[in-house]
C-alpha cells in the first residue's frame, strides 16, 4: 500500500490547490457544516453547505447555502440562500445532475428548529423530519421553491431521515439506465428479541426517480447500524450499485452493500477492511470508467482515523473499491464531512470540513491531479 502525508512540499504547490470556500463566523453564521459539490453540464462547481445560526449543532437555525466557482475551484461567488425557513432547520444537501436534460436537483430535509434529533427519533418531537426537492435548470444560477416529496420518500414509521449529504448518481448501464439515485438514511424501532428490548436502531435507503426528477419512489433498505452513506455504479455493464456507509457495528471500518437490481434491494452490510473511519461521514466517487483510454478508478474521502476527526484522507482504488492501494493525507488535523467531484483535465476536487483546532472552523475546496494522489509516482497496474 502507497501512503503518503499532506505536507505540501516545493514541488507540490504547483499540483496542490487549496482554498477557503465557507469560513465559521463570517457572513452571518457562527458554524458552516455539511459540505456537498457538484460539476455542472457546463463545468461550473456548485458548492452548497448547511449555515447555522446557533452554533456548531444539529438543530435550531439551520440555513442551505450555495456557493458558484466557474473557475475550477480557484475563486467562488459570493453566498446565496437556497432556502431559509426562519428558525426551522433547512439542510442534509444533496445534488444529482441528469445528465438527459442538464437538470440539477437538490435533495433536502426539514424539520422545527425546536425538534432535536434525539426527539424527532423517539417519535416525540411536534413534528416530523420531512423530505424536500428544489430543481435548477439554468446551471445552479437560480433555484426553484424547495417541494415537499416525504409521502414518496419516507416510510411513515421511520424517525430520523437524512439525504446525503454529499451526491447522487445517474446510473450509465443496464435495465436502470437514466435513473437518479439519492442515497439516504432513517432510524426505525428494532423489534425486541428474547435477549434485547426494543431500541432505535439505524438504517440506510435510496430514493429514486425514472422520470427525470418529475416523481421520486422509495428503494431498498440496508440495516442494521449504518446510516450515512454515498453510491457508486459498479463497472460491470450492468448497472450493479456500490453503496459505502458510516457504520455502528465497533469495528472502526466503514461498510459496504451492492445492488444489482437499481437499488430496490441490497445485500447485508459488511465490513471495509482498508477504510477506517472514526464514524463520521464519507465521500464515493467514480473518477473513472474503464475503456481504450481510461482505467476504472474510484476515489474515497473521510478522517481517516479510528478514534478522532483528524487525518483526512483520498484514497485510490483501481479494482472496483475491492482494495485502495493509494492514500494521500490532505489535511493532518482535524476534520470532517466531505464531498469529492471529478474536474477537468484529469484532475480532482474535494470539498471538505476542517480547522486546526476543531473540524468545523472551514470549509475547503482541495484541488489536486492523480499524480499529486500518487505523489508523483506512476501509477501501479491494476491487478
Amino acid at each position: 500500500m502507497v501512503v503518503l502525508t499532506g505536507r505540501v512540499l516545493a514541488d507540490d504547490r504547483e499540483r496542490l490547490e487549496q482554498t477557503d470556500v465557507f469560513v465559521s463566523g463570517t457572513d452571518g453564521y457562527p458554524t458552516y457544516r455539511i459540505p456537498a459539490i457538484i460539476a455542472t453540464p457546463k463545468g461550473a462547481l456548485l458548492a452548497f453547505c448547511e449555515g447555522r445560526k446557533n452554533g456548531a449543532g444539529d438543530s435550531g437555525d439551520i440555513d442551505l447555502l450555495l456557493k458558484r466557482s466557474t473557475d475550477g475551484g480557484k475563486s467562488w461567488s459570493a453566498q446565496t440562500v437556497i432556502w431559509d425557513d426562519g428558525p426551522n432547520t433547512c439542510g442534509n444537501p444533496c445534488a444529482v445532475v441528469d445528465q438527459q436534460t442538464g437538470d440539477i436537483w437538490l435533495l433536502l430535509t426539514h424539520n422545527l428548529g425546536t425538534d432535536t434529533e434525539a426527539r424527532i427519533k423517539t417519535r416525540s418531537a411536534e413534528q416530523s423530519r420531512t423530505v424536500w426537492v428544489c430543481q435548477s435548470r439554468d446551471d445552479g444560477q437560480t433555484w426553484s421553491r424547495p417541494v415537499e416529496i416525504t409521502s414518496q420518500a419516507k416510510d411513515p414509521t421511520w424517525g430520523w431521515y437524512a439525504t446525503g449529504p454529499g451526491v447522487g448518481i445517474q446510473i450509465n448501464y443496464g435495465a436502470h439506465r437514466g435513473r437518479l439515485v439519492i442515497p439516504c438514511d432513517h432510524s426505525y424501532d428494532a423489534a425486541a428479541t428474547s435477549s434485547t428490548e426494543a431500541q432505535i436502531e439505524f438504517g440506510a435507503h435510496v430514493i429514486f426517480s425514472d422520470d427525470h426528477g418529475a416523481n421520486w419512489q422509495l428503494g431498498g433498505v440496508i440495516r442494521p447500524k449504518v446510516n450515512e452513506c454515498q453510491v457508486v455504479e459498479l463497472a460491470d455493464g450492468q448497472g450493479t450499485l456500490l453503496m459505502n456507509f458510516r457504520a455502528y457495528f465497533g469495528h472502526r471500518r466503514r461498510a459496504e452493500a451492492t445492488s444489482r437490481d437499481g437499488g430496490l434491494r441490497w445485500t447485508a452490510p459488511q465490513d471495509q477492511p482498508a477504510l477506517i473511519e472514526p464514524v463520521c461521514q464519507a465521500s464515493f466517487l467514480r473518477l473513472s470508467w474503464p475503456g481504450k483510454a481510461n482505467v476504472s478508478q474510484l476515489l474515497f474521502s473521510n478522517p481517516a482515523d479510528e478514534k478522532r476527526r483528524r487525518n483526512f484522507t483520498v484514497r485510490l482504488s483501481r479494482d472496483e473499491g475491492k482494495t485502495w492501494p493509494v492514500a494521500r493525507t490532505l489535511h493532518e488535523g482535524p476534520a470532517g464531512y466531505s464531498c469529492l467531484v471529478a474536474l477537468p483535465k484529469g484532475k480532482t476536487g474535494c470539498l471538505y470540513e476542517r480547522g486546526e483546532k476543531s473540524a468545523y472552523e472551514r470549509i475547503a475546496f482541495a484541488a489536486f491531479p492523480l499524480d499529486w494522489l500518487m505523489g508523483g509516482k506512476e501509477l501501479p497496474a491494476a491487478k
